[in-house]
This record gives structure tokens, C-alpha cells and sequence, in this order.
């Protein structure tokens, strides 16, 4: 499928360790001449790591995209009724917005975007990071996997013997997961060597 035209909402959440994994696709998807909406978590947009400063990540986005990073509820809000999406990504998803997603917590401009998106019956697509994915959190991972309209960018274990509950999506399958999403299948094998 061409993503030429699509209108596809970005969303990144705070696995700050993933995001020279995630702007690449980010790029890629512009390169393709879809039209990429950046929404980010109040984490991303405060918080300053030993992988960037925030304000740094919010430039580079706004770049790439040559749209205002959405970072407010009120500013994502519209992304349902008003500008709908043809899908939504939200990569790097974390354990805990993973896990607030599956329990339908809406707190963040990213998973309200995602609610919108699934009101008007459109696919999301996820790319999971996050350490406790095999873990406590494995009951939400299986949740949103089994719901519809969810999407998943094939994931596997970044480091099995030193972090054996982690799980991390193979981005650069992400465009091709997105082609899959929009026509309503799950994009397989699901479950992959990750090969970090």
C-alpha cells in the first residue's frame, strides 16, 4: 500500500534509550510523502536524559516532520472528530503507557490521540520498549494484542539473558506494519529475532 497522502499521527513516549531507532522511521514515513502528526508525553517533552535533552528531541521531530509537536490533551483531543487520522503510531511505547493503554487510561496527548483514532474505527499501530514485557506487564501486552483495531510492529527480546523480561519492536518493520494496519492485518510474524 502507498502511504503517499496518509495522515498518519506519530506518537513517542519516554523509552528515551530508543528514539535513534525511532526517528529514522520517522523520516522514512516523510520520505514516502505521508503526512506525519508528532504528538509526544508530557515525559518526552520535560524531561532531559544521558540520550538527549528534551527540547533537542521536540527540534529534531518538529524538523523532520515540519509540524508543531502536538504535547497537550486539548491539542490531541481534535485528532478524533475534527482532523482524524487514517492511523496512529505510537513508537517507542512504554510498559507504563503500554499498561495504561490496555487499562484504558487516558492521561497523555499520545494515548489520547490513540482513543481518538480508535473511536472513529482506525487502526494504531504500536512499537513496544520496555523491560517488563514478559513480566508483570505481560497481561496488558496480551490485551491490546487480542483487541481490535491495535497493531503491533514485530517485536522480540533485546537481551534475553541479561534483561529476560524485555521486549523491544523491530522499527525499522514499521512502514511495513503501517501498510498492513490500514488494510486491517496484523503484519507477521509478530515475534522475532530482535537482534539489537
Amino acid at each position: 500500500m502507498d502511504l503517499a497522502g496518509k495522515r498518519i499521527g506519530f506518537g513517542l513516549t519516554g523509552s528515551h534509550c530508543t528514539y535513534d531507532q525511532v526517528f529514522p522511521q520517522i523520516e522514512r514515513l516523510v520520505k514516502q510523502k505521508a503526512e506525519v502528526v508528532p504528538i509526544v508525553t508530557y515525559t518526552v517533552r520535560t524531561t532531559d536524559t544521558k540520550f538527549g535533552e528534551a527540547a533537542d528531541h521536540i527540534e529534531k521531530i518538529e524538523s523532520i516532520t515540519g509540524k508543531r509537536v502536538i504535547t497537550t490533551m486539548p491539542e490531541a483531543e481534535p485528532l478524533g472528530p475534527q482532523y482524524p487520522l487514517d492511523c496512529m503510531v505510537i513508537a517507542p511505547l512504554t510498559g507504563n503507557s503500554l499498561s495504561k493503554m490496555a487499562n484504558a487510561l487516558t492521561d497523555s496527548p499520545v494515548l489520547m490521540a490513540a482513543k481518538a483514532t480508535m473511536r472513529n474505527q482506525q487502526p494504531v499501530v504500536l512499537g513496544i520498549s520496555t523491560n517488563d514485557a514478559l513480566g508483570l506487564n505481560g497481561v496488558n501486552l496480551m490485551r491490546l494484542m487480542a483487541s481490535k483495531f491495535i497493531y503491533f510492529v514485530p517485536y522480540g527480546q533485546d537481551d534475553p539473558y541479561k534483561k529476560p523480561n524485555s521486549l523491544v519492536a523491530k522499527m525499522d518493520l514499521l512502514s511495513e506494519t503501517i501498510e498492513s494496519a490500514l488494510e486491517f492485518k496484523q503484519l507477521q510474524p509478530v515475534i522475532v529475532p530482535h537482534n539489537s
